[in-house]
């Protein structure tokens, strides 16, 4: 047995030699073949997802990097510098001063005896509405005069334009210069300006008035305006 197994085993041919790895050109064409067979799963640089070499030129939305590009028209819109919209709106003036001559030193006196006699001429409107303004209350004079304008309206249709327009500026919560009233006030004119009149606004105006009378006016005369207005107006009577 052991001798048959020996002769089989020296009958084995011997196991074929192994080939040596490429070498040279050969293994460069090898590498070159595997490279091709791969499937290209990895993910493009920055650079190489852009069409035409043009990388991260092209804008969110389009291949091309046109300048009509909308998302070029939204960018250049929202790098606008913030607040413009809103100093165009707020630049609407207030109305002007009421045409008046000068007071005399009799007038400006007159107006410390009573807020009558102030709002009786032009020129105590004008100074009142002045002192106002120092407080950021001159919203108040201005409706009032809107008021007394309304009044003197004839026509249907002008009224009306009108009482809209006092509306929007001076009652409506949304405008800045909103005045002070209470809710039954603000009820009464809700109701009424489904047809306004001249005198929609009279109980309005009355509580306006009532409120210049009792807090602005005794602030206003004893005002630095009120007493540099009368000692000049004074000094000019003495020098006369």
């Amino acid at each position: 047995m052991r001798t048959a197994a020996g002769a089989q085993r020296a009958g084995a041919a011997p196991p074929a030699p192994r080939a040596p790895p490429p070498a040279g050109p050969e293994l460069a064409e090898a590498g070159k073949q595997q490279m091709s067979t791969a499937p290209d799963t990895a993910d493009p640089s920055p650079g190489q997802q852009a069409v035409g070499g043009r990388g991260s030129n092209a804008c969110c939305f389009c291949w091309c990097c046109c300048c009509s590009c909308s998302c070029l028209t939204v960018r250049s819109q929202a790098e606008q510098p913030p607040g413009r919209a809103s100093q165009e709106l707020g630049a609407e003036e207030p109305p002007a001063c009421e045409d008046s001559p000068s007071p005399t030193l009799e007038e400006v006196r007159a107006w410390g005896q009573s807020f009558e006699q102030l709002m009786l001429t032009p020129a105590g409107r004008n100074a009142f509405r002045e002192f106002l303004r120092t407080e950021f209350s001159e919203e108040n004079m201005l409706f009032w005069m809107a008021c007394e304008e309304l009044k003197q309206e004839a026509s249907r249709s002008a009224v009306e334009e009108k009482a809209r327009a006092i509306y929007e500026d001076y009652i409506s919560i949304l405008s800045p210069k909103e005045v002070s009233l209470d809710s039954r006030v603000r009820e009464l004119i809700n109701r009424d300006m489904e047809a306004p009149s001249r005198h929609v606004f009279d109980d309005a105006q009355l509580q306006i008035y009532t409120l210049m009378h009792r807090d602005s006016y005794p602030r206003f005369m004893s005002s630095a305006l009120y007493r540099d207005l009368l000692q000049s107006l004074a000094d000019k009577a003495v020098e006369a």
